[in-house]
């Protein structure tokens, strides 16, 4: 497994939009047999900063699975007006230190 973690930060008044975004993109990640989950995460000091961490099966899976399948062209077209604030993307491999507690709904 290999950890994306993608940094946004959007210019002011785009998280609306940008969430409706990533809503509806969701469906093509969840479709691709090569995402393990994901979580879109907002920062609590600032809203316009936002961190998405995608568990990919392999690097390979997500960039040639993924990014050259059928889920991608919808996927990008979606979230392509934000690229430009991408402040950081990047593989990440798990060191096999973690832990959590599951919520209590």
């Amino acid at each position: 497994m290999v950890v994306e973690i993608i940094r946004y930060r959007l210019a002011s008044g785009q998280a609306e939009a940008f969430l409706e975004a990533y809503n509806q993109a969701q469906k093509q990640l969840t479709a691709s047999p090569n995402c393990l989950g994901y979580r879109l995460v907002q920062c609590a000091k600032d809203a316009d900063r936002f961190a998405l961490t995608i568990d990919w099966d392999s690097t390979e899976g997500h960039l040639t699975g993924f990014r050259r399948g059928p889920h991608f062209p919808q996927f990008y077209a979606l979230v392509a007006p934000f690229v430009d604030r991408i402040e950081e993307m990047e593989h990440y491999e798990p060191t096999g230190i973690a832990w959590t507690r599951e919520a209590l709904s």
